[in-house]
Parts: structure tokens; sequence; C-alpha cells
């Protein structure tokens, strides 16, 4: 048996002033779409928003419903919106922020499980990274040059 190391990196900021002006621009688009999620079950509302190599912008928000887990995460709803409007449009950036009706989420707010994995089907079949930064209502801001970061031993069609 031989034991591996795993490391990844982040920048960490301290808060929204910090990000330089286009992810700023992006982050206010996911605030603006996380203010019309439609969350009356967790009261915790999630934006998303993509920025596409050919500089258009996506939104996507959290969706629930009563049939609970059948709802839909705000970075699915944002990547497979921009998946079906622009196939074959690569993915730059995705940024996701997240508030509660509840109390203030005041730490950042990565992306589910399967989310993660629907962002590297993306980045696999794109062939290149996509840069994913993400905070909660206020607060610090982590950004990551890639979904591998996140999901080291990631699962894609290369194992079928």
């Amino acid at each position: 048996m031989k034991k591996i190391n795993v490391t990844t990196s982040a920048v960490l900021y301290d808060n929204l002033s910090d990000l330089n002006q286009e992810d700023q621009k992006l982050m206010n688009d996911a605030i603006e779409a996380r203010k019309k999620a439609y969350a009356p079950y967790s009261k915790f509302n999630v934006g998303a928003a993509l920025l596409l190599e050919n500089d258009i912008i996506i939104t996507g928000n959290n969706q629930e419903n009563a049939a609970y887990p059948s709802g839909m995460c705000a970075e699915r709803v944002a990547i497979w919106k921009a998946g079906s409007e622009y196939p074959r449009v690569k993915i730059k950036k995705l940024v996701i922020t997240a508030a509660s009706l509840e109390y203030t989420v005041d730490k950042p707010v990565g992306p589910c499980g399967a989310c993660r994995q629907a962002i590297h089907e993306f980045e696999f079949n794109q062939k290149e990274p996509i840069e994913i930064i993400f905070m909660g209502e206020v607060g610090k801001i982590i950004k990551v040059e890639s979904l591998v970061s996140l999901l080291p031993f990631s699962f894609d069609s290369s194992f079928l």
C-alpha cells in the first residue's frame, strides 16, 4: 500500500470589492439571480452566473418543488441552460452566491456534489478548465481555477 497526498489550491478574497471588475459583475448577476430563486421549503436561495467564451452571461437560481428533493440547484440550471441555448460554446467562469431567509450566510458556499459532477462533465468535454468563484451572502470569497480543485478524483466518460 502506498499513501498519496492530494493537494488543491484556492484564492481567498476578503469581500466582493477585492474581485476584478469582470468577476464583480458576474457575482452581482448571480446575486440578482439569487433574489429570484424559488426556495419556499429550504429558505436557502442560490444564484449562479456563467461567463461563456462568446462573452454571454447565463444566470440560474435554485428551483424547489413540494416533492422535495425534485428541485434543481442554481448551478445546474445555469449550465444546462447554457448547454441548451449555446451548445459547444465553452464556459469560462461560474460564480455562485447563497443566502438564507433565516440567517446571514457569511462563509463561502461551494457547489453540492451533484453540481460538481455536472460541472465536471462540461469541463471535461470542453477540455478547458472552468474557473469557479463562490461566496455566501456576505464575507469571504473563494476562487478555484478548475472543478478538479473541488473534485480531485472525479468520474468522467473516459471510464465508460
